[in-house]
């Protein structure tokens, strides 16, 4: 998938997404398993490949059956139904959204 275009729409959908997200979090008290799932895409970073790092890869099989990621499919799905009505937005937006708006 090519780079998103950050431009006003963009944005737009970001904060639409942001606040599907907060109304599920919050009716779901679902909190703590998002901000983790957030945090483990964002932790695969290698400073020595410079690879990893937020960009949605959590997503794949490979990664959330990883044992530090125990539990995460969770939280995924409760993604899908985001990403599904903001289909413009990268997953790796999406994740990284969950940590930065917690409510």
């Amino acid at each position: 998938m090519a780079a998103p275009i950050v431009n006003a729409e963009y944005t737009k959908e970001i904060n639409k997404a942001r606040r599907d997200l907060r109304s599920i979090i919050s009716s779901k008290n679902c909190a703590p398993i998002m901000l983790r799932l957030a945090w483990h895409d964002a932790g695969t970073y290698d400073a020595q490949s410079k690879t990893g790092g937020p960009n949605g890869s959590i997503r794949n099989e490979e990664e959330y059956t990883h044992g530090a990621n125990s539990g995460l499919k969770i939280a995924l799905e409760i993604c899908e139904g985001v990403k599904a009505k903001h289909p413009k937005i990268t997953y790796a937006d999406l994740y990284q959204v969950i940590m930065i708006f917690l409510p």
